[in-house]
């Protein structure tokens, strides 16, 4: 008998990983070149959540896909020309509609943290997986947004025994001082109680 297609989801949950667990379903895939292996012996031990939006407050541009594609227009908005030339990119993308889109598998690395540290270990990109929200410090995320967050986190925990709520943290958290996001708009009580419909949470 061969290797089933997919991993086992928790009830509930319409989202599951493939065997391999690499690619969500379903999501959008849109592939990032910014991306590489992993270091030897790194696996999913942490998840951050960021805050996106391009240009800056705006919504729907699709240009979060071009930033990560490196397909961004420098000349189609003057903050552009502060980003051209960055080669960035994250896991995952949950829209202001709760649409997921997949950049970069999770077995491999996305270039989402930068210069960052959790728990006395730097390079958190070496052994986390990337979730973009697309939204602003300051604007409230939407409903869709914590109740997908809230499926891909179930999703990932099941997973990955590694994985522990500690072990969810904001870009913020791993990078003080540099950056910002997701922000005092993102609300982690309201992350929890999302969580907590799909049963007790690992610790």
């Amino acid at each position: 008998m061969g290797a089933p297609d997919s991993l086992d989801k928790p009830p509930g949950i319409a989202l599951r990983l493939d065997a391999q667990r690499r690619w969500f379903s379903p999501a959008r895939r849109v592939p990032s070149p910014n991306q590489d292996a992993r270091p030897p012996g790194c696996g999913v031990e942490l998840v951050v959540i960021h805050g996106i939006s391009l240009p800056p407050g705006v919504f729907g541009s699709g240009d979060i896909d071009r930033l990560f594609t490196n397909r961004l227009d420098p000349a189609a908005h003057p903050f552009y020309r502060e980003i051209a030339g960055l080669r960035v990119s994250a896991h995952l993308l949950i829209d202001r509609d709760g649409a997921l889109t997949q950049y970069v598998p999770l077995d491999r690395r996305a270039w989402h943290a930068g210069a960052s540290r959790y728990c006395g270990r730097e390079r958190c990109n070496d052994f986390s997986v990337g979730i973009e929200l697309e939204g602003t410090d300051t604007v409230p995320y939407t409903d869709a947004q914590y109740a997908r967050l809230a499926e891909v986190m179930a999703v990932l925990f099941a997973a990955f025994p590694t994985l522990h709520r500690e072990a969810v943290v904001g870009h913020c958290d791993i990078a003080p001082g540099r950056k910002t996001d997701p922000g005092p708009a993102f609300d982690w009580a309201r992350l929890d109680r999302e969580l907590a419909r799909h049963g007790p949470l690992p610790t």
